[in-house]
């Protein structure tokens, strides 16, 4: 399956359920009406940081616009993204987080807005150093190692190498995430 059509299908489904007009979905994700029909009628892929907004504008997790249907695989063009979002384990509504792989592209920087409140982020480097900037600090995770962090405040990943850079981010969610983003 097309990751682009998955997108817009799952967007549109959303916003149906929720019997919301694409300018109330705008106000609640902070994304433009224009963007948002874009996305839905499959004529424009948004970048991960515009995906985060949606699924916090929404209150679901990340993983439900990027985990194809049970069965499906997703078709990923790695070389025309400079960040590329994988789910290693897709959201658990038992645990209440997302598991991803991520690979950053030499010399890219992905700025993050804010999740909702009570979301903890962990990443872990795996291959290559990672850039974390946290309360307006950038700071090396180098290979290996780890570091935990809230969220829900302004954070950015950077690869200031010459080399992709491939780490994992589990992202604990509050326990009052919304069940119905599940079924």
């Amino acid at each position: 399956m097309n990751i682009a059509h998955h997108l817009a299908t799952t967007l549109k489904t959303l916003r149906q359920q929720r019997e919301w007009s694409l300018s109330k979905l705008a106000e609640e994700t902070g994304v433009s009406k224009a963007m948002l029909g874009q996305i839905e009628r499959h004529e424009s892929s948004p970048t991960i940081a515009t995906l985060w907004k949606i699924a916090t504008g929404l209150n679901v997790p990340f993983s439900l616009f990027i985990t194809p249907p049970e069965g499906e695989e997703t078709a990923y063009d790695p070389q025309q993204q400079a960040m590329v979002v994988t789910p290693v384990f897709p959201w658990d509504p038992v645990l209440h987080y997302d598991h991803f792989a991520i690979t950053l592209a030499p010399g890219a920087v992905s700025e993050s807005t804010p999740h909702e409140d009570g979301v903890i982020e962990h990443v872990v480097a795996i291959n290559g150093t990672l850039d974390m900037c946290i309360d307006g600090q950038w700071q090396p995770v180098s290979e290996g190692e780890g570091l935990r962090f809230a969220g829900d405040k302004p954070h950015a990943y950077r690869n200031s190498t010459d080399r992709t850079v491939l780490f994992h981010s589990l992202i604990h969610y509050p326990q009052n995430k919304k069940e119905k983003a599940a079924g």
